[in-house]
């Protein structure tokens, strides 16, 4: 496959990764060269966790922190530093040819910081990870509009995007003024109050036996050294689904579930209507202004 100039082989092209759905090694590459253009703003710069699965999705997989070993001169890495002490070596994707380079090792989904390499410590992404005890969508969708209504009277953005597993992510763009302990201490409060708000259906409780059919609001990502899934990444799910940024009205389409998009149509939805995140960096803000106006 020729991306970037450069000439990837993607061996075993025609091996099923998605037995369920019939789709191949060749067809995630496809997909990743294809969404590129798209995708790249949002993980460029960013370290990568790499989620492999080279029996395919319906057999154990592998996740694999350290950069790949032998990687093309055109792929880049960087040294970070860990928290327990020492370093480790990490990916960064910064071409298309390094995403379908990924699909030949068959990493189906790649996972990214929500900061950068430039500052590692100071977040450029706040993410609300809505999981719900069960597939019923309905009430993933009266939580990020009950979010979204929160972050406005907090003087937030607020962006919405598919999981591509059960929920929906509401992500903040930040203008990295703040730490992570800063984002984080942010997020939780803002999780607390919305589930104050609405007891009956949302919780902060983290043990799975107590939240009991509550959807529940994990922000435990905002923390240095933890992933999320980027917008366009591919989900290690029978359907092939994929992580897909929403304009909000489309929240009120009845049809819409978590998995609604996947490599089959992932491609021609952003030919037809553009990423609906591509102008995300520019509403990025400060979080401690915000964090004085919760606590009033």
């Amino acid at each position: 496959m020729q991306v970037d100039g450069h000439t990837i082989e993607v061996s075993s092209e025609r091996k099923v990764l998605f037995p369920a759905a019939g789709l191949t090694k060749g067809d995630l590459a496809r997909h990743y060269r294809d969404v590129a253009a798209a995708m790249l703003p949002h993980v460029r710069g960013r370290p990568v966790t790499l989620m492999r699965y080279p029996r395919g999705v319906d057999q154990p997989g592998f996740v694999q922190q350290a950069a790949p070993e032998d990687p093309p001169d055109w792929v880049r890495t960087v040294v970070v530093e860990k928290e327990e002490g020492g370093a480790l070596t990490r990916l960064t994707i910064e071409n298309a040819a390094t995403l379908v380079w990924l699909a030949h090792l068959n990493a189906v989904t790649p996972h990214v910081w929500l900061s950068r390499t430039d500052r590692l410590h100071h977040p450029d992404r706040l993410v609300f990870d809505l999981d719900p005890a069960t597939d019923d969508f309905e009430p993933v969708r009266r939580a990020a509009f009950a979010l979204r209504d929160l972050l406005d009277e907090l003087g937030l953005p607020a962006f919405v995007m598919t999981s591509g597993s059960r929920g929906l992510h509401v992500t903040i763009p930040l203008d990295r003024s703040a730490a992570f302990d800063a984002a984080r201490v942010f997020a939780r409060a803002v999780a607390e109050e919305l589930a104050r708000r609405r007891p009956e259906a949302l919780t902060v409780e983290q043990r799975k036996a107590e939240r009991g059919a509550r959807l529940y609001l994990d922000v435990m990502r905002n923390a240095y050294g933890q992933t999320a899934v980027p917008p366009y990444a591919v989900r290690a799910r029978p359907e092939a689904p994929v992580a897909t940024p929403l304009r909000w009205e489309e929240l009120d389409d009845p049809a819409l579930h978590a998995r609604r998009f996947t490599i089959t149509n992932v491609p021609e939805r952003l030919a037809e209507h553009g990423d609906p995140w591509a102008e995300i960096d520019a509403h990025a803000v400060p979080v401690i202004e915000a964090a004085r106006t919760l606590r009033a």
